[in-house]
């Protein structure tokens, strides 16, 4: 064990020391051991920042990744950012670094370490970066007692694909050695260039290159002139994470809009103690304004990194199933981007069926992906998707490869700025609701809603579902579930289209003949224990039910979805953290 060790080492020191003579620059060959539990998914490693502080953790996994990467990286330029989370600018220094004495020739930086998640996809892609590095958890808390997370995006701007990820995986169960540039921090707050041997970093304003993703997509002209109306007002709350700056910057600087209609908007490495989920269980304080008497006429909210949005009316919530579908159906007429029509569109499995409804009346392809942006990124790089969106209020357009929070405000803004392009000032605004009820009329209503079971015990949560699938194995059609006849029951499975991969074990599904669904996940995405994810779905398009509210049209189907589930008995639960 130790003749081996000693082996890497000198092969690990040589491939050093050609590199730092490229690069002009001394490199120091630290030894180190592997930590366990460094496994990458499409949303990169996300743990308690306890975990990340300790010696070499973070480094480790950046090491990791270039050694997985491997020749290719050599005289690239890498992109650096994250959401402004506790550890973030310490992370971004050690990442310089290893960069560095890795054989990147430059790392182009947000300033402050900042960088959404959609505007590193947009700033891989306008530069022809070879990719880059996010540090953040998304949606979940920071703080020293909470989560930080890490993440590669591809050269496209998309997540890194499995067979990168698995990589990345069996290099942390066996590094020994971290190749470290011996430069000093780098000055994150100025914006410029530093330049250490043959080797730069530059510094530069988060929000530029999105920016100008953006003004290729939508009307600017036209969103000014809509908020420049007295009779129409919004707020965005920027839940004190990463698109504070850009919501500043984009609606206030760009498109006029008041200062004071961004909430929170200061960027907090513990997101001022609270959780950076746009729903309507954690971005409760916008909800309160949304339902107060008298409210803005619209109102928004992105999370941790900026890649997921809220979108609220007077008193009424836009459900993100709904809200893909209704970009989508206006987004030819109303986005300038679209105006040649859309390619496709594609949802995730647990989203609800409001899309596919409006892919056969605009007759264009439609797809149904596991959850993941990855499936959304290949179909649009064959050209077969132009939106998508997943209920977990990420929504995107084929002109980055994440989902895209201040995209889907921009949307939305812009296809109320379009259906009020003939109201006089004073007039009778269409609003957030009038859209929606308008799109339900037309297509109907798939009432949907989504419970989230958080920090259950892995273990009861694997029982649950090893009892749901001996229920599915033993079920077949015509079975009754309550009022509901079973149409088929299955774990979803995937085939993708353009490179023929397979993904297995996405979901256990009941589908009923009526179009209903029940769907039950375990996702990954926190950082202890198991999230339990009860998906429900029921289709109307009759007229007198359109506007009944969710809770109350999907109560017996929920009723079902608990008892055939034993969730309770299984995880002791009453009740869910959150409801969608």
């Amino acid at each position: 064990m130790g003749a081996g060790n000693s082996k890497g080492r000198g092969k690990a020191a040589k491939a050093s020391a050609a590199m730092a003579a490229v690069a002009g620059l001394v490199v120091k060959n630290v030894p180190t051991k592997p930590y366990e539990g460094q496994k990458t998914g499409t949303s990169g490693l996300r743990k308690k920042t306890k975990e990340f502080v300790q010696e070499n953790y973070l480094a480790n996994w950046v090491q990791s990744l270039f050694s997985a990467l491997g020749d290719e990286i050599k005289g690239q330029s890498l992109g650096l950012g994250g959401d402004g989370r506790y550890f973030g600018k310490e992370g971004a220094q050690i990442i310089i670094k290893l960069a560095a004495g890795n054989g990147f020739k430059k790392v182009v930086v947000g300033q402050n370490a900042l960088m959404a998640t959609p505007a590193a996809s947009a700033l891989i892609r306008r530069r022809k970066l070879y990719g880059g590095l996010i540090m953040s958890a998304s949606h979940n808390p920071g703080g020293p007692e909470n989560d930080f997370g890490i993440k590669f995006n591809y050269t496209g701007g998309e997540p890194a694909p499995e067979r990168i990820t698995d990589k990345i995986y069996g290099e942390t169960t066996k590094v020994s050695v971290l190749n470290i540039a011996d430069i000093p921090d780098v000055d994150l707050s100025k914006v410029g260039v530093t330049k250490f041997g043959d080797f730069e970093v530059e510094v530069v304003d988060p929000v530029e290159d999105y920016l100008a993703t953006l003004k290729s997509v939508f009307d600017f002209d036209l969103l000014k002139g809509f908020l420049a109306r007295k009779d129409f007002s919004l707020v965005f709350d920027a839940m004190h994470a990463v698109t504070g700056p850009y919501a500043k910057r984009i609606l206030v600087e760009e498109l006029g809009a008041p200062a004071s209609c961004v909430k929170d908007g200061v960027p907090s490495p513990d997101f001022n103690g609270g959780h950076p989920d746009p729903n309507l269980t954690y971005a409760e304080e916008l909800v309160k304004i949304m339902w107060s008497d008298p409210s803005p006429s619209f109102g928004a909210a992105s999370d941790g990194d900026g890649d997921r949005n809220m979108i609220l009316g007077h008193k009424f919530f836009v459900n993100p199933s709904d809200s893909v579908a209704i970009i989508a159906a206006n987004a030819q007429a109303c986005i300038p981007y679209f105006k040649g029509g859309l390619k496709g569109v594609a949802r995730s499995m647990p989203t609800s069926g409001a899309l596919d409804r409006v892919a056969a009346d605009l007759n264009v392809p439609f797809f149904e992906t596991p959850t993941g942006w990855k499936f959304f990124g290949n179909l649009m790089d064959a050209g077969k998707c132009s939106v998508c969106g997943e209920e977990s209020f990420g929504t995107g357009g084929d002109h980055i490869r994440e989902k895209d929070g201040i995209f889907a405000v921009l949307s939305w803004l812009s296809i109320l700025a379009s259906k009020n392009k003939d109201v006089p000032e004073g007039g009778q605004l269409v609003t957030v609701q009038d859209v929606s009820v308008a799109h339900w009329k037309k297509y109907g209503r798939n009432f949907f809603s989504r419970y989230d079971y958080e920090e259950c015990a892995s273990a009861d949560a694997n029982k649950m579902v090893d009892h749901l699938r001996s229920v599915i194995a033993a079920a077949k059609p015509g079975d009754k579930f309550g009022e509901f006849t079973l149409s088929a029951a299955d774990d979803f499975e995937y085939t993708d289209p353009i490179d023929g991969s397979k993904a297995s074990k996405q979901g256990l599904r009941f589908i009923f003949t009526d179009g209903s669904r029940i769907i039950f996940r375990l996702s990954g995405t926190g950082s202890s224990g198991a999230t339990i994810r009860l998906y429900i779905e029921q289709y109307t398009s009759d007229p007198a039910k359109l506007l009944l509210d969710a809770q109350e049209a999907l109560a017996p189907i929920i009723k079902v979805a608990l008892e055939v589930s034993k969730l309770q008995e299984f995880t002791g639960r009453t009740s869910p953290t959150v409801i969608t």
